[in-house]
């Protein structure tokens, strides 16, 4: 696929995953809408892709109204969108009993509600368009396989998997490809940045050390999206090494998925935090 003319929206582009999408199809010759919740950090990534081959948007996903607004503003540009990666995220985890109402509502917020809004202002658009278009959901290789102490975010990115299949059943007859990158672990800023409690608050430095030694890049996310795109994939697991075995798995037996859920923490935040 020559993305060559094609309009990408791309969610979350400020950093991370958003950011290196943005910059792979820029360089493939698509034209971005970069939004983030963060002005300054996507007006740089225009500044560096140039501003005949990117635009910058404001945009909360979590305000239905705004991602309305955007899709109205983009659309009014009479280009139409090839591609929208719903990609803005947040990461959290911490013990139950640690955790917050206010924590529920931001994570399912931001990372399930913020795809629904965008899918809810976009998708109708694209069918309208007349032509194949895609939409990339980020979600988790914790919305394939559960991790404790971390329900939150396994709900939010489980949902957004259910979400995708859903979606992808309905729209993909009517020319409208929908599919849900599943990272595993990937050495971005949402780890530093994430709201940890409890044990995993207790050992932030440690786990940003750990994604930092083990995580893949956002680079070879953003292929993985790319890739989905041009296959028409609905699942799409990234590293396929990292994250495939797990949830085969689990396919394969929900006990051992509950094993792995159980001692997954010990990997991640080290021995003595296992459930």
């Amino acid at each position: 696929m020559d993305f060559t003319g094609r309009i990408v929206v791309v969610t979350g582009a400020g950093s991370g995953i958003g950011q290196a999408t943005a910059r792979l199809f820029s360089r493939l010759g698509a034209y971005v809408h970069g939004a983030d919740v963060d002005r300054g950090s996507v007006e740089a990534l225009v500044a560096e892709l140039g501003e005949e081959r990117a635009a910058a948007h404001e945009l909360d996903v979590r305000d239905a109204a705004a991602v309305e607004a955007f899709a109205v503003d983009v659309f009014a540009r009479g280009r139409g969108v090839d591609v929208l990666h719903n990609n803005a995220g947040i990461g959290h985890a911490g013990e139950i009993e640690h955790t917050t109402i206010e924590d529920w509502d931001r994570v399912i917020g931001v990372n399930l509600l913020g795809v629904a809004y965008g899918v809810q202002a976009f998708a109708p658009r694209m069918l309208e368009q007349g032509r194949p278009a895609s939409i990339v959901n980020t979600a988790s290789s914790l919305g394939l396989v559960a991790m404790g102490r971390m329900a939150p975010y396994c709900a939010s990115k489980f949902g957004v998997v259910g979400l995708t299949e859903a979606l992808h059943a309905e729209l993909a007859p009517r020319g409208l490809h929908v599919c849900a990158v599943c990272p595993g672990i990937i050495d971005t800023p949402i780890t530093r940045n994430a709201v940890l409690r409890g044990t995993p608050g207790e050992r932030r430095e440690g786990i940003a050390g750990f994604y930092g030694r083990y995580g893949a890049s956002a680079d070879q996310v953003a292929g993985a999206v790319v890739d989905a795109v041009r296959r028409n994939r609905v699942i799409a697991p990234v590293p396929r090494s990292q994250v495939s075995p797990a949830w085969w798995a689990k396919r394969m037996s929900h006990r051992t998925g509950q094993v792995i859920a159980r001692h997954m923490p010990r990997v991640v935040l080290g021995r003595g935090a296992g459930t």
